[in-house]
Order: structure tokens, then C-alpha cells, then sequence
């Protein structure tokens, strides 16, 4: 594998807490697909790592609740024909989920108002507009 899998900044995956399970994945192989173990299912225990600090973890645990089994979320990846490239694409989905679910909520849009120069303006065009089509109105002659 080519990790390490960052989530955040200097954050990683860490490999000691991922834990890996395989099994037979359906799809494309033909007669190798009868033979080994290419689906991956990758957990992580989100509630008991230290690896994340608290602030995110709260985050991501509040975020992922739904997905959560115990304080453990999991992610699957069986597209490729190889375990190896499984193992790749699990990771950094697993990656990627964790660095959304754990980022900071967006900042508070503070409403605006426009200005009372475009408003006039928009108001003297909309007259323009209204004057030359009166002007257009069918002339019974």
C-alpha cells in the first residue's frame, strides 16, 4: 500500500487502528473471481481513536452518526479485479469521508443589501423600457 492517507493537514489514517477484512467480490474475473478474495471492507474505530483530535472527532461522530456500528464506520470497495487496488480505493474513501465529516461548518452568511444607486438605476431602466413599448401601442389609423 502506499500510504500513509491524509486526512487533514499533517492528520493521517493510522495503520495500527484500520482494520481489513476480505472476501469473495462478485463481478467481472472470470474463473479467478472463484478463487480469491478481492472485496475489502475496511473499518475504523472512530470513537476510540486518538489519532483524531477531540474537536474533529465530536464532529465527524455527530456526522456519521447514521453510518456509525458501535463507534466503528466501515467502507467497502469491490470495482477492482485486484485486492491490492481494493485496498487502495478503500482507504482513500475512507480518507475522504473522514475529512468531510470532520471539517468545519461553513461560515454564517451575513446578509446584504444593495445599494440604493442600483436600485434607482434598475427603477429608471424598468421606466425606459415601460415608456418604449407604450410608445409601440397600435395607433388606429
Amino acid at each position: 500500500m502506499s500510504g500513509p492517507y491524509p486526512i487533514r493537514g499533517s492528520v493521517v489514517l493510522p495503520e495500527a487502528e484500520l482494520q481489513w477484512r476480505f472476501s469473495r467480490s462478485s463481478g467481472p474475473g472470470g474463473q479467478h473471481v472463484n478463487t480469491s478474495d478481492t472485496q475489502v471492507e475496511l473499518r475504523f474505530d472512530l470513537a476510540a481513536t486518538a489519532a483524531l483530535p477531540e474537536v474533529w472527532k465530536a464532529r465527524a461522530l455527530e456526522r456519521l452518526a447514521s453510518r456509525l456500528v458501535d463507534g466503528v464506520v466501515s467502507v467497502r470497495a469491490s470495482e477492482h479485479r485486484s485486492q491490492w487496488r481494493n485496498r487502495e480505493t478503500a482507504a482513500v474513501r475512507l480518507a475522504a469521508l473522514l475529512a468531510e465529516a470532520s471539517a468545519p461548518p461553513p461560515k454564517v452568511r451575513r446578509p446584504t443589501r444593495k445599494s440604493r444607486g442600483v436600485n434607482e438605476r434598475r427603477l429608471r431602466e424598468k421606466k425606459a423600457r415601460s415608456e418604449t413599448k407604450r410608445g409601440r401601442a397600435g395607433r388606429d389609423w
